[in-house]
């Protein structure tokens, strides 16, 4: 890849169009607006918009864009409202986006039309398990043909819970660094870095152990179990499940948190054989699923990347918990959580930084991605086009910048 790719602001303009205008975008959580009414706002690219749970239950997404002087109209994180009243000048819309009242309308003389001052609402919004994915492109394929291969490992993350669902709680970790967008997208399909970015992470894991949770990260990772695969439409995976060895070695191999114990003990005199099953859940599924171009998957947790600039970004993590698990396996499962946006996802953004300010040298212009390319018997591909290979190796990259090239060629 060229390095104009994450340092052009036309690129990065094109991309807000191109790409998060013309695929399927990640927007919310069903969890997050249950109720008839309820609404979280957030971006779609750059544009500010209001997802909304209309009185039907239907959702909506609306641009958070006043149609008379473009001031944002709802100015809340989240909350329960039938309507929304712009601050600046008080026209109020209901919260399917219909205009219902400007104040003093008279002035705007016979020719004014309401119903054609609606805010703006996106073309297509769809739900997959409760994702929430909306789109501008109204000839783009459904939802489902979309994720591909990356809904069934959807469903393989969801179904591992008793109901089958998880609960967002809250954004419990926001973060913006200081680069390209794409450099969290490129990292979340990369399993060659850990035993390096990560290695202060896996010395605190070997202290308790060889066997701790992604110390096999440091242990010839590219010989390893373990795989990175190339799912197709930009979506990627990295499955650490295979280091795992069923019941119980989830928990572990989990490192340790302050407390845990008497959770743990409490959880062991109450279901007796059934406690290892129910440790596992408070532990991440160790899977990183990847759904182009903002969503990530990571573990318990759902991550969010949200371009704001071609040289800033913000990651928000948000935490899940489990309906039909024991409340000590939700509190655990909710201390896990703690882990890896504390203790690793620093040192990721450090390597953003570092990489976007290396990018800034202009007679360095080529960003290598051919790890494994080529070499025989690295790569493999099955029938519906999915490519699997060692977990160290960049055919994720590659496979996400050919659906990158296909939108923006559009």
């Amino acid at each position: 890849m060229h390095r104009l790719v994450y340092t052009d602001p036309e690129i990065f303009a094109a991309e807000m169009v191109k790409v998060f205008g013309q695929t399927w975008v990640y927007c919310a959580h069903d969890s997050e607006i249950p109720n008839p009414n309820d609404f979280r706002t957030g971006y779609l690219g750059l544009r500010p918009i209001i997802v909304c749970r209309e009185r039907s239950g239907r959702v909506a997404v609306l641009f958070n864009r006043c149609t008379h002087r473009a001031a944002t109209v709802c100015r809340l994180e989240r909350g329960n409202a039938k309507s929304f009243q712009c601050p600046y000048h008080g026209w109020t819309f209901r919260n399917d986006g219909e205009l219902i009242g400007v104040p003093w309308p008279d002035a705007y003389g016979e020719e004014f039309r309401r119903t054609e001052l609606n805010l703006g609402r996106v073309a297509r919004v769809e739900t997959y398990r409760g994702f929430i994915f909306a789109t501008l492109n109204e000839d783009a394929p459904p939802l489902v043909e979309h994720l591909g291969p990356a809904a069934q490992l959807l469903d393989q993350w969801l179904d591992r819970t008793p109901a089958g669902t998880v609960t967002v709680r809250s954004a419990a970790n926001r973060m913006v660094y200081r680069g390209n967008w794409k450099l969290a997208y490129d990292n979340a399909g990369d399993g060659y870095h850990p035993a390096f970015s990560h290695r202060s992470l896996l010395r605190l894991g070997e202290r308790f152990g060889d066997a701790k949770d992604m110390v096999y990260f440091g242990r010839t990772p590219d010989e390893g179990p373990m795989y990175a695969q190339d799912l197709g439409n930009g979506h990627t995976f990295i499955d650490q499940r295979p280091s795992y060895d069923g019941v119980g070695s989830y928990w572990a191999r989990q490192r340790l948190q302050p407390g845990r114990e008497a959770f743990e003990e409490r959880t062991r005199a109450r279901y007796g054989t059934d406690a290892d099953r129910l440790l596992d859940l408070a532990v991440g599924a160790q899977m990183n699923i990847n759904i182009f171009p903002n969503l990530l998957v990571i573990g318990n947790q759902i991550q969010v990347i949200e371009p704001m600039a071609v040289d800033r970004t913000q990651l928000t993590w948000h935490a899940t918990t489990v309906d039909g698990l024991p409340d000590e396996i939700n509190t655990l499962r909710m201390r896990t959580q703690e882990d890896f946006p504390s203790f690793g996802e620093p040192d990721d953004q450090a390597n953003f930084e570092e990489a976007q300010r290396g990018l800034g040298v202009p007679e360095m212009e080529w960003v290598m991605m051919h790890r494994g390319l080529a070499v025989e018997g690295r790569e493999k591909t099955d029938e519906a086009g999915v490519v699997t290979g060692p977990v160290t190796d960049e055919h994720p990259m590659r496979g996400y910048y050919r659906e990158w090239a296909r939108l923006m060629s559009r």
